[in-house]
């Protein structure tokens, strides 16, 4: 199993310019929330007083993958997962027409997003194209991200930085950014 930055490095290889990035802050968060809404219904099970449903099945299943991973970034995720999954459970209450059909535009905005950054951009494909993988790592680039640009873990963006090369504006035309050996 690839470790925190052969995971984080793989994926930010596919995106540095800053822009794509930016869209990744918007349309990751969209995804990630409109998983949980869309997973919330139906409740499988219900341990006392809090309702199982496939949203958290998924979330804790991911966020136990970030926790092998790194367990501060992980436990980061814990949060960020809880916050979303209860959004989406509470949205639920609302009925299933209501939240199938938020569930539904967060999700298609969210790649909406993605998808300009990538083609307009960008100019490469998505990471998960070449590695599913990136489906789950792109939640934990962006928080990754985040706390990089408040000065977390400087060494860790460096090693990344060190493969990559540091995030773009405006490469020249017709250039696209390549990982480097």
């Amino acid at each position: 199993m690839k470790n925190l930055t052969e995971q984080l490095t793989q994926y930010a290889a596919y995106h540095r310019d800053r822009r794509n990035v930016a869209t990744h802050f918007v349309g990751i968060p969209l995804i990630v929330l409109a998983l949980a809404v869309l997973l919330s219904r139906p409740v499988i099970v219900t341990v006392g007083a809090l309702p199982i449903s496939p949203a958290w099945l998924l979330f804790g299943a991911a966020t136990l993958y970030y926790l092998v991973l790194d367990v501060p970034l992980g436990l980061m995720m814990v949060v960020v997962s809880a916050a979303c999954v209860a959004f989406g459970a509470w949205l639920g209450q609302y009925g299933t027409a209501t939240s199938v059909g938020i569930g539904i535009g967060l999700f298609v905005v969210g790649w909406i997003f993605q998808f300009v950054g990538h083609s307009v951009w960008e100019h490469r494909k998505p990471a998960f194209f070449d590695d599913v993988t990136g489906l789950l790592i792109g939640p934990l680039f962006v928080l990754a991200e985040a706390l990089f640009g408040i000065g977390w873990r400087p060494s860790l963006r460096e090693a990344i930085e060190a493969k990559v090369g540091s995030t773009r504006i405006n490469p020249p035309r017709g250039q696209v950014a390549k990982p480097r050996s």
